[in-house]
């Protein structure tokens, strides 16, 4: 059985950071690096987290960039995904948390929004002894982590999603989110497939009806066919919540996402923009579902920005995140 370290208070905190394994980073320092940290009763590898800090400790509290990967909702390890941009950000002077929540087969939606929650409310608990500023928060995902870290941006202040898992008394909201291509608005994807994605869609999931089938990955996360219960998922659209109050969103899509349809990115930047919320949407050509979105190999994206003068030809790049983030966060 794995064992996982659960810390019941601030001076658990404290021993894990001494007795922390430093690692190379990208920048010459030390990235320290705490792995499988329980922020809630761990279920499964959900309820985890991993901490990559930067070796050296400053008077001001680091900026938080929480990282999770996407499964589709049916993995419970997105903590993966941080430890590929760890080395990137923590020498750019950020604390980078993988986060993991509990898979569709663990616990229906609202579960895994309730555990990101769990997770902010957590880091912002102990911020003091991680040497992390609770006032700059900002949460990054892909697919269906990139749904994950959207719902947290833009439910914030919704008290009816905070959930009582782990850690509570604490605000949940965040500061900015980095979205690829992550679905927004469940009901709409099939009308929306590329032409024949959703035959291969089906043959990689073993399903017949494509997103709308009772076992697709919204389906499942739902616990019913999406189009017979459209209040449930409703409920589950980032985009049902998007008002003024939600912090900057960078949306990056690949235009070629036989998965994910690109224009899932364009309603969510549509609701952004009318609610006047700061928001960028890059559509990456020749890119499909694929992490490696911003990687310096793909050609130049379209960009669009709802502020004016703003929109320029550029690619979205690990810089570009931090340039968003730098700006967002305030720093």
């Amino acid at each position: 059985m794995a064992r996982h370290r659960v810390l019941p208070g601030l001076i658990a905190v404290i021993t894990l950071l001494v007795a922390a394994t430093p690692a190379p980073a990208s920048s010459g320092e030390q990235m320290q690096i705490h792995s499988d940290i329980a922020y809630a009763a761990p279920v499964g590898r959900g309820h985890l987290l991993d901490l990559y800090l930067p070796g050296r400790r400053t008077k001001v509290g680091r900026p938080v960039l929480i990282v999770m990967g996407g499964s589709g909702w049916f993995g419970d390890d997105g903590k993966a995904y941080a430890s590929s941009l760890a080395p990137f950000f923590t020498a750019a002077g950020y604390a980078v948390v993988g986060v993991s929540t509990r898979s569709s087969s663990q616990a229906r939606f609202p579960a895994q929004l309730h555990d990101v929650k769990s997770a902010i409310r957590w880091l912002r608990k102990h911020a003091r002894a991680l040497g992390i500023d609770p006032r700059r928060i900002a949460v990054l995902g892909d697919s269906s982590g990139g749904w994950t870290a959207t719902m947290a941006g833009v439910t914030g202040h919704v008290r009816s999603l905070e959930g009582t898992v782990g850690v509570t008394g604490y605000p949940s909201d965040v500061q900015a989110v980095v979205d690829l291509y992550g679905p927004t608005d469940f009901t709409r994807m099939n009308a929306q497939m590329l032409a024949g994605a959703c035959d291969s869609f089906d043959r990689s999931f073993g399903l017949t009806a494509c997103h709308d089938d009772p076992r697709s990955p919204e389906s499942s996360l739902l616990g019913c066919p999406i189009q017979a219960c459209p209040a449930r998922v409703r409920s589950a659209d980032p985009i049902a919540y998007v008002t003024s109050a939600a912090p900057p969103i960078l949306i990056a899509h690949g235009v070629a996402d036989a998965l994910v349809p690109l224009q899932q990115s364009e309603l969510l930047f549509d609701a952004l923009t009318s609610a006047h919320v700061p928001a960028t949407f890059y559509a990456v050509p020749a890119a499909g579902h694929d992490k490696t979105i911003v990687s310096p190999a793909h050609p130049v994206a379209m960009v669009v920005s709802d502020v004016p003068g703003q929109a320029t030809a550029d690619r979205p790049t690990l810089e570009t995140i931090e340039r968003f983030l730098h700006g967002a966060l305030r720093l």
